[in-house]
């Protein structure tokens, strides 16, 4: 019996060309431990399972959710044990809701000082060799 990954498998170009992502991403993917690699050709190249096709979708579509690598990563251990990662997704999303809501209230009171700041702005002030913008009264 041949042992695993030495003559089958992806190579990490046939990778990142199916899944659309650059060599240098999978690598990172890789150093971090969210891509295993199930071995090394004859000539000593990296080689991914088909299935990484899958894990690298899962990948990118937490990413668009907003989700950290590290996030993910926790995810996919839970996965890698056998287990369905669904409760530990569930409540990272939740925890995702809570940082965009944070961020909405931030750049709400952004925008309040913004506008306020631009309600006495002056488009001629007397210049002040001591202040680089009197409108901004640093």
């Amino acid at each position: 019996m041949a042992a695993i990954g030495l003559t089958t498998g992806l190579k990490i170009g046939a990778l990142a060309g199916r899944s659309g992502l650059p060599v240098k991403t999978l690598r990172y993917y890789e150093d971090l431990g969210l891509l295993p690699a199930i071995g090394r050709s004859e000539g000593g190249y990296r080689l991914f399972a088909e299935e990484s096709l899958r894990r690298l979708e899962f990948i990118r579509r937490l990413k668009t959710l907003g989700l950290s690598l590290e996030e993910i990563q926790a995810c996919l251990a839970v996965h890698d044990a056998g287990d369905l990662p669904c409760g530990d997704i569930e409540i990272q999303l939740g925890r995702q809701i809570e940082r965009i809501d944070g961020q909405i209230k931030e750049l709400r009171q952004l925008r309040k000082e913004l506008k306020d700041l631009l309600a006495g702005w002056q488009s001629n002030p007397t210049k002040d060799s001591n202040v680089i913008c009197p409108n901004l009264h640093v």
